[in-house]
């Protein structure tokens, strides 16, 4: 049964026409995929995800005016998974310009009516600057967070040019060795992908999200040209992976990973380079690197990504914390879980 709630002039519910809201997202000027029907059919299909859609109507016109589509996340299995489930809302919600000072903070209140019961905390991840539309959600506090943006609307070499000399010359050494790259066609080789990333994850301690994702993301995206699976390859083996998003002329950096016996191979840096070619032959605008870290914590990628060019940015995020016991008890108890079972190398994104 439809849950609909009434607020002033506006209707806040659970279902509209697909391509209503496949248009609405579109049309609008902070519209990226991780808004669209697609990526939330996706995460539908996703063990451990549980997505939320909402719709705001007005009521007089019964025209579509704010979007917002949110995950939540249970990313460690166990005796841990009640504390660490959070909500993400990436890139929204998403309103009129004409009514998203009261439109927004509608969506988020339902957003946060219906699920801060199941999740410790929830995080508005900005993919532009938009403090002043969220002026008016209650409750969530800003904090920094950085991103890198590259211009794909320049020639190859202009590109080549603002690579940092160090990486150019591990993109070479790749090359000269002899590594390749190919694009997955066969969903058989997502094993392949998948274990290449679970790789990477395991080697820094961070919980890796269950392969349906990349499943659902294979038969979904991949299909409506919107994802991108690439491996590198080296003398018959694959050493190397990375999925990119795509979707209105930008590109999204998603999910990488690669053999630790191989990183002197360079597969990171050729992938990399290899997406911003055919980003910028493919008439692609934007290559958006998804995320840098917070500018007073260290974070190991922020220098891989700095050295491909591009542009700082620092949108932020909007984070409600709706259990601040149990956030301060999981961290307690993960250090113990972490002690207990260290060689599984599990973290979780716990980060207030």
């Amino acid at each position: 049964m439809r849950e609909t709630l009434k607020r002033s002039r506006y209707l806040i519910q659970e279902t509209v026409d697909h391509l209503e809201w496949d248009e609405f997202v579109r049309q609008h000027p902070q519209k990226n995929i991780f808004q669209t029907p697609q990526m939330y059919d996706v995460y539908q299909r996703t063990k451990n995800y549980e997505p939320i859609k909402l719709f705001a109507i007005e009521q007089k016109t019964h025209l579509l005016c704010g979007v917002l589509s949110a995950v939540m996340m249970r990313e460690v299995g166990g005796p841990l998974g009640m504390f660490a489930t959070h909500s993400v809302v990436q890139g929204g919600p998403l309103a009129t310009e004409d009514t998203d000072g009261l439109v927004l903070p509608l969506l988020m209140a339902e957003h946060d009516r219906r699920i801060k019961r199941k999740a410790l905390y929830s995080e508005i991840r900005n993919m532009h600057n938009v403090n002043q539309t969220l002026e008016n959600v209650k409750h969530y506090e800003y904090e920094d967070h950085l991103n890198f943006l590259i211009r794909l609307d320049q020639s190859e070499d202009e590109l080549w040019k603002q690579i940092h000399r160090a990486r150019r010359k591990n993109i070479n050494r790749a090359i000269r060795q002899g590594v390749e790259i190919e694009e997955i066609h066969d969903k058989r080789l997502l094993e392949v992908f998948y274990g290449l990333l679970r790789e990477t994850y395991a080697s820094v301690g961070i919980p890796l999200a269950h392969t349906t994702l990349f499943e659902a993301a294979f038969d979904t995206l991949y299909p409506v040209d919107m994802a991108k699976f690439l491996l590198a390859k080296h003398n018959g083996k694959h050493i190397g992976a990375r999925v990119v998003l795509l979707f209105n002329g930008a590109v999204y950096d998603w999910y990488a990973g690669a053999s630790q016996q191989s990183l002197d191979l360079y597969p990171n840096d050729l992938l990399v380079w290899h997406v911003l070619r055919w980003g910028a032959k493919n008439g692609y605008k934007q290559f958006d690197f998804g995320g840098a870290g917070k500018p007073d914590v260290e974070y190991g990628p922020r220098e891989f990504k700095r050295r491909f060019g591009g542009s700082l940015v620092n949108y932020g995020r909007h984070v409600r914390v709706y259990a601040p016991t149990k956030i301060a008890i999981a961290k307690v108890g993960l250090k113990f879980y972490q002690k207990l079972y260290s060689s599984s190398k599990m973290k979780t994104r716990l980060c207030m």
